[in-house]
């Protein structure tokens, strides 16, 4: 007879059987589905819509080359990889600025759209769309005529769909719209957050105070004209005075409950890295360039290679990299030509002060006109996953939306250059068939992009830098700060003109940097304004290894795209090091340690370096305990008020050298003691983390998180197989490097025109964004070794022909 603890453990031992079968049932029919929404890559399919055949060559990491007789063949072509390979990443991008996520995730992607509905950017789209000339057009309707056909082409519907129990929604021509909106939203500022900063800095410590710790041209920029700027005088203590009680009054700047930064590391903003040698100073005679996009890291990678091929109207061979939702190469060489694109941080946005009436502040005066309007309220409906449509007021003024109120209860607007349907085009396309340096910037000047720096290199040997992108054209004031334009004084007038953009060709020395800093003074800085350009650090030493190149290589621009020498930080640690005196380091033993360790200077980012962490934590350390006070009341009138989008190495370097006691915290006896204390505050939150000193390297704690969307809201058990791998990365911010967990260089390219073959090229992850795929993951190692790929496609290992 079998024991009733028998009989329970056999019933058990069932239940849980039952459990794993049920599981492991589950697990196979999802594998199964998931293996059907596999990629094609071999045989021959039916594209409908083609006029010739099309051939798709991959090689070994899974870069196509695609050949056909036509542009628009090749067009078609492209679209169908890469609704084949990417249509998840382009969904995410058309809903990302049409405010459509919710209506995918549900409720926890609210916060975003209400954000993004501001805008209006479907309706803006659609617009856009309309305005296109007819070829334009044409194309775009190509491209997704491709996309839906390498989307129903699947076995299976990719497998995101399936997670999210949903259905994936027809591309339209407009997405592709969409998609130039998804990256201005990235690239741009949105909210005039920036300017909002600075009107509060000058409200509470008046415009000597935007002068000091504002500034936007500094003595050590590395503009490209040589142009630098006078540090302001530090504020007096009628100013600021933080050994007093009394202080300026606070006026407070009244924001909307919908308005938010989003999550990211002050000190890493969008950008990228391009530069460029002319002829005189290459291996071969042709210009060299090299150019490397800063954007937050996903799997898959945002970028998609390509060598696309065409023989009509025209004969042309372009390779480089795709926007999946775009039909063209965005970075990339043609053999004539090859082109970089950096955020240029253009001031394409201004926050206008509205005169409302003085007893109903829904009216407001319009510029040549008595008579007041009222603001409009504007609807928008946002379909939510699992819940009913949830809708929201958006007060639009003739300028654009109301971004919050002045201290005075006037509305503040935000009149954006991206609500201006002629702002954006497709056009840029064109430059994938430019010959040379002036038909390539002559294309520049009227592309309708966000603005970015565009720096080209041609066969022949020469460069060019300009803004490809639109600009607007100010009347009666720099912009840099709210004013009111209800008089007509104030305005912009249109665009800039063409033949005004900043642009400088062959320039003497026969090299050209950027580094989303300041490019340009002068009369070019005028057009293109202040958004908020980085610290000069970076540009500097890219400028420096740039003049130490005579017969350079594309090996030589490689190296200095992976430059993580710790320049900016010597200072730094000569600072940590005169503060750890020996009385001071008498006073607690951990001091000694860190000094030990410091003494002990590898002058890079790497991941084995714990100098260069404890360094990096000391200046970061230093500059909130130095800010913090004296910004707190910006912080008080302003939600999101953010002093880091300012050069404030400049002034804190001014502050430690000038010690004013007017601007130092009154817990501190003097400047050496806050500096000290910063110090200890390293080794404190070390002993948070439990992280020894002699441990704290850089690459424990630059380590990558670079994720699938699912990582970012499911737990990593679920998810680590999505996820590229969890390795330590070189870099930081400021140096050519630039590397953070989810941010850093999307690709690397180095390419001399006429010269692809020698071309390098390698992406933060795969081409493919299945995960099944042997494509999913290859080139990432590469990537994170910094070790070089050929820009051109290998041979081919697999081949699928598309036939009419």
């Amino acid at each position: 007879m079998t024991s009733p603890a028998g009989l329970r453990f056999r019933l058990l031992a069932s239940v849980v059987s039952v459990i794993l079968l049920v599981f492991a049932i589950a697990g196979a029919w999802f594998y199964w589905e998931l293996r059907a929404s596999l990629p094609r890559l071999d045989g021959a399919v039916t594209l409908g819509g083609l006029k010739d055949a099309v051939t798709v060559s991959r090689d070994a990491i899974g870069v196509p080359r695609i050949r056909g007789r036509s542009r628009p063949d090749v067009t078609r072509a492209l679209g169908y990889l890469h609704g084949q390979e990417r249509f998840f990443q382009m969904d995410l991008l058309r809903r990302r600025s049409a405010g459509e996520l919710s209506e995918l995730f549900g409720k926890a992607a609210l916060p975003i759209d209400t954000r993004t509905r501001v805008h209006g950017f479907r309706a803006l789209a659609t617009q856009v769309y309309a305005r296109l000339p007819a070829d334009e057009r044409e194309i775009l309707e190509s491209y997704a005529a491709g996309v839906n056909a390498g989307l129903s082409d699947l076995g299976q519907k990719p497998f995101e769909y399936l997670v999210l129990r949903s259905s994936p929604q027809p591309w339209g021509p407009v997405d592709s719209i969409l998609v130039i909106y998804s990256m201005t939203l990235d690239l741009q500022d949105s909210t005039g957050s920036y300017e909002l900063s600075l009107a509060t800095l000058r409200d509470q410590l008046g415009f000597a105070g935007v002068a000091f710790f504002a500034p936007v041209s500094l003595p050590d920029d590395a503009a490209i004209d040589n142009s630098t700027g006078t540090p302001a005088p530090i504020p007096g203590e009628k100013i600021i005075d933080l050994r007093k009680k009394a202080a300026v009054a606070a006026r407070t700047l009244m924001l909307p409950a919908s308005y938010a930064r989003e999550e990211r590391d002050p000190e890493f903003l969008p950008g990228s890295n391009s530069f460029a040698l002319s002829g005189a100073h290459t291996a071969t005679g042709a210009a060299l360039l090299a150019n490397d996009p800063h954007l937050d890291l996903g799997v898959p990678n945002i970028w998609y290679r390509a060598t696309l091929e065409w023989e009509q109207p025209a004969t042309c061979r372009v390779s480089g990299v795709t926007l999946p939702g775009l039909p063209a190469v965005v970075i990339g060489s043609n053999e004539h030509i090859a082109w970089g694109l950096t955020d240029a941080y253009a001031d394409t946005g201004d926050v206008v002060a509205v005169e409302v009436n003085a007893v109903d502040h829904s009216l407001y005066k319009l510029p040549g006109s008595d008579e007041l309007v009222p603001i409009e309220q504007r609807r928008e409906t946002i379909k939510v996953k699992g819940q009913a449509p949830v809708t929201v007021e958006i007060p639009w003024t003739h300028w654009g939306p109301v971004v919050g109120k002045n201290s005075a209860g006037r509305p503040l607007v935000y009149h954006w250059l991206a609500h201006d349907p002629a702002a954006t085009d497709f056009s840029f396309r064109k430059v994938m068939e430019a010959r040379d340096v002036g038909e390539a910037i002559a294309l520049a000047h009227r592309a309708g992009i966000p603005a970015q720096n565009f720096v080209v290199a041609d066969v022949s040997g020469k460069i060019a830098w300009t803004i490809v992108g639109r600009l607007p054209k100010r009347v009666g004031f720099d912009g840099r700060l709210p004013t009111s334009w209800s008089y007509g004084d104030r305005r912009w007038d249109g665009m800039v003109a063409p033949e005004s953009m900043p642009t400088v060709i062959e320039p003497p020395n026969g090299r050209l940097w950027t580094a989303n800093n300041r490019v340009v003074g002068a009369d070019f800085l005028a057009v293109i304004g202040d958004g908020g350009f980085a610290a000069p650090a970076r540009a500097s030493q890219i400028r420096d290894d740039l003049s130490a190149i005579e017969h350079g290589t594309p090996s030589d621009l490689r190296k200095i795209q992976l430059d993580d020498r710790a320049l900016f930080l010597e200072a730094w640690r000569g600072r940590l090091l005169a503060v750890l005196t020996p009385q001071a380091v008498a006073q607690k033993p951990a001091r000694a340690e860190l000094r030990r360790a410091v003494e002990k200077w590898e002058g890079r980012a790497g991941v084995d370096s714990v100098s260069y962490c404890l360094v990096r934590a000391f200046r970061s350390e230093t500059a909130e305990l130095a800010f913090t006070p004296i910004f707190a009341g910006c912080v008080e009138a302003m939600p999101g008020f953010d002093w880091h989008r300012f050069h404030y190495e400049a002034p804190l370097d001014a502050l430690l050298r000038e010690k004013p006691l007017h601007l130092l915290d009154p817990r501190y006896a003097g400047w050496d003691d806050l500096q000290l204390a910063a110090a200890d505050a390293v080794i404190a939150d070390l002993d948070r983390q439990g992280v020894p000193l002699e441990r704290a390297t850089w690459g424990q704690h630059n380590t990558a998180r670079i994720l699938h969307p699912f990582g970012h809201f499911l737990p990593a058990w679920m998810t680590g197989w999505l996820n590229m791998p969890a390795d330590p990365l070189p870099g930081d911010v400021d140096m050519p490097r630039v590397q953070a967990p989810a941010f850093g260089a999307s690709m690397r390219l180095v390419v001399s025109p006429g010269h692809e073959s020698e071309g390098l090229l390698h992406m933060s992850g795969g081409q493919s964004g299945h995960p099944l795929s042997p494509y999913y993951r290859a080139g990432h190692h590469a990537w994170v070794a910094g070790e070089p790929t050929p820009l051109l496609p290998g041979p081919a290992v697999h081949t699928l022909i598309l036939n009419p």
